[in-house]
């Protein structure tokens, strides 16, 4: 069997399952659908090119959020923040893909979303496009936890009536792979019926309308059509089963789309990810701008079932009667993988403020998996044969970045115009750079001393654990030795 057929075999399964059609329970239902590797890139939204009609649908029976932010712009720190309702540089868990060598990151306070709802009676499932037999769904957190705070990877096994908390994992914006992959292609012509075209594409013009970048991100908005189409399949199981009336559906993606300013930076197209809400009482056909971060998931789902938030959850519940509006939202870019980084931003209805705290380093450092991406290769050939304009080639593969950036957001959204050095803007950065270091310091933000060697060796070692003597181990081995180099100069 194909990995896609495999995939699609999986989730079926999770869509058909056979829950018991009960009545529905007092205590309300909690479903959350959380998508890999996707930006905001549906119609309710904005996005013209496609059409994704299963969530407009959600957001005309419910809550749309066009503020809505990741406090990570990759996997597993984002999804260690969502669990917990915390900031992940406060769990320490900041750094992707760690605690998984010999040395391990435990919390010390904070406790995982899941336990709360067992403890409540609630059945307890994560499931979805990986999920085979019992085997849960992706968690990818990078602390130690207890499995058994999962009931199943799926609703159908709760006692009649029993009320469920379950997440649904859609594989997104990973379905287009690293590569063009012709079977992406063939599949979505299969069951969508047709392919976006190219030459349709809008890109943001720091990115070169290259062929390669044009199919790409292509591929990548069928991504977006593909998990539009698995949404509505989720809803239509609950209506099927008389459970969506009683129901709680968010839908949101895990950072923005994988691409070399996106996915892993803290620009809005790596931060800013799509945030709908349906269930009763949630008004319906209704906008929230103002600024949520995805950590406040956890706080309003305890809350909506009627359970107490934890006091040191730093989530709130953006339902709430006397709920208090952000005025800023926070996020963290740490190691990811082999790559050693550290940066921070806030941002603010107007402005964004970032801190590279290692400006030395390039913008797109050698990173064994962005570089094996079909668009990166592209984007350092034409850079190599001088073919990026000077906007592209200042803002990918300038040697050094500026240790400050201020973005006017209303007046320049793809954040390519740096104020931090305007004297007009004097005033703004100072009181960005203040709230970005007092939340450092509030939140006890653990990424302000460098990772210790004994656990990133201990990382690395795991990394190192596939087949030695391959080009991709080689890449691995090479980028390790230059982190630690880079380290030692002080770079």
């Amino acid at each position: 069997m194909s990995r896609y057929a495999f995939l699609a075999t999986t989730l079926v399964a999770l869509l058909s399952g056979s829950a018991t059609a009960a009545e529905p329970a007092k205590r309300p239902n909690i479903v959350w659908i959380i998508v890999d590797d996707m930006s905001a890139n549906f119609s309710c939204y904005g996005e013209k090119t496609i059409q994704t009609p299963h969530v407009d649908q959600m957001a005309k029976d419910g809550t749309r959020f066009s503020r809505a932010f990741v406090t990570a712009p990759v996997c597993s720190p984002c999804r260690s923040a969502l669990i917990t309702g915390c900031y992940q540089t406060t769990l320490g868990a900041h750094h992707h893909r760690s605690g998984r060598g010999v040395e391990k990151i435990h919390l010390n306070g904070p406790a995982a979303v899941p336990v709360f709802f067992k403890k409540a009676g609630y059945y307890t499932c994560i499931g979805g496009f990986n999920v085979k037999g019992k085997n849960l769904g992706k968690t990818d957190y990078n602390f130690e936890w207890d499995r058994s705070m999962y009931d199943g990877n799926d609703w159908s096994g709760r006692k009649e009536g029993q009320p469920f908390f379950m997440q649904v994992q859609l594989h997104g914006g990973k379905y287009r792979g690293g590569g063009l992959a012709p079977a992406w292609t063939e599949r979505v012509k299969r069951e969508l019926g047709s392919v976006t075209q190219p030459e349709d594409v809008k890109l943001p013009p720091y990115y070169p309308r290259d062929p390669v970048l044009l199919e790409d991100w292509a591929r990548y908005l069928d991504c977006c059509r593909y998990t539009d189409k698995e949404v509505g399949d989720v809803i239509a199981r609950l209506e099927k089963e008389k459970l969506l009336d009683n129901t709680f559906v968010f839908f949101m993606t895990d950072h923005g789309i994988s691409h070399a300013r996106g996915k892993q930076f803290l620009y809005d197209e790596g931060i800013h990810v799509p945030l709908v809400v349906r269930g009763p009482g949630i008004a319906k056909g209704a906008v929230r701008d103002d600024m949520v971060e995805h950590i406040d998931l956890a706080a309003t789902s305890l809350a909506l079932a009627g359970i107490e938030i934890p006091k040191w959850m730093q989530g709130r519940n953006i339902f709430a009667k006397d709920y208090a509006k952000r005025d800023a939202v926070f996020a963290a870019r740490d190691r990811c993988d082999e790559t050693v980084e550290h940066i921070r931003s806030v941002r603010t209805e107007k402005f964004k403020y970032i801190r590279n705290y290692l400006p030395n380093r390039p913008h797109l450092q050698p990173n064994r998996y962005k570089d094996s991406k079909v668009i990166v290769q592209k984007l350092r050939e034409l850079h190599a044969a001088g073919k990026l304009n000077e906007l592209q080639t200042k803002l990918l593969f300038s040697e050094k970045r500026p240790k400050e950036e201020l973005y006017d957001l209303t007046a320049d959204p793809f954040e390519v115009k740096n104020l931090a050095n305007d004297p007009a803007h004097k005033p703004t950065l100072a009181a960005m750079q203040k709230k970005l270091t007092d939340w450092e310091e509030k939140t006890n933000d653990l990424g302000r001393k460098p990772e210790p060697e004994k656990m990133y060796d201990s990382d690395m070692a795991v990394y190192l654990g596939g087949k030695v003597g391959t080009p991709a181990h080689e890449t691995l081995k090479k980028n390790i030795a230059l982190m630690k180099q880079w380290a030692k100069e002080g770079k």
